[in-house]
């Protein structure tokens, strides 16, 4: 009897955070009472339909040893790669040796720690009638503008917005079939920014689940207070 299937998560967690600047990954600052990435791996953890988790991480990192789950038993570590998705083909490749190819993978980024139970269970709740994949996302609502090429500062056309989304994380796919668009891509010499980049580069569509727009992902220093209040708006709405 072929039986179902089950649910992992993957956190690529190796990036320096470049753009955001400081001595410290931004995963591991201090937010809510929290380190972000304690929050990023608790709303897996912490839910009975996630088999485990598999966390890449920089072999170079002197600050994991310090967090809340460092010695969990549900979760895994791999070495990180160069790249986002170096990290996550290394911790599809480990997650190959105890999980089947027609497992659904989660791949959630370790700075994105507001993360609901809602969404995800939307998430996951999608995957059960899907053939592809599925990622959390929010409709774009701001008028967006492409810059000229040459300068880069100058508008050269305005882009209708009503087709464009802002794709967030967790996304989900088939182990077997991502690993495979990550082999594609990297054979190809094809730069990806997201799971679903790689999957669209096979000829396929994965479906949009709209989520909050407070899932945000810590990028520069001002998104920490951000994070901060919507963390407390979401514990304060859960306490109600």
């Amino acid at each position: 009897m072929t039986r179902k299937p089950r649910y992992w998560a993957v956190i690529p967690a190796a990036g320096a955070g470049r753009r955001f600047g400081g001595p410290v990954p931004k995963q591991y600052l201090t937010v809510a009472g929290r380190q972000v990435i304690d929050h990023s791996i608790a709303a897996f953890i912490q839910h009975p339909r996630i088999a485990g988790c598999v966390l890449a991480l920089s072999p170079e990192d002197d600050w994991w040893h310090e967090t809340a789950y460092a010695d969990h038993p549900a979760l895994q570590r791999v070495a990180g790669g160069a790249e986002r998705s170096d990290s996550v083909a290394n911790a599809l490749a480990h997650l190959a040796a105890r999980a089947e190819a027609q497992d659904w993978v989660l791949v959630h980024d370790a700075a994105r720690p507001c993360l609901t139970r809602a969404d995800l269970e939307r998430l996951l709740d999608a995957l059960g009638e899907e053939s592809v994949g599925a990622l959390l996302a929010v409709p774009v609502h701001d008028t967006v503008k492409r810059a000229e090429a040459v300068s880069g500062r100058r508008v050269e056309c305005t882009l209708p917005r009503q087709q464009l989304w802002r794709a967030y994380t967790p996304q989900a796919f088939r182990l077997g079939q991502l690993r495979q668009a990550l082999l594609h891509c990297q054979t190809a010499g094809l730069a990806i920014t997201d799971e679903a980049s790689a999957i669209e580069q096979l000829g396929l569509r994965p479906q949009l689940i709209e989520g909050r727009a407070d899932n945000i992902k810590i990028t520069r220093p001002e998104d920490l207070p951000l994070a901060e209040f919507f963390l407390e708006q979401q514990r304060e709405q859960q306490l109600r």
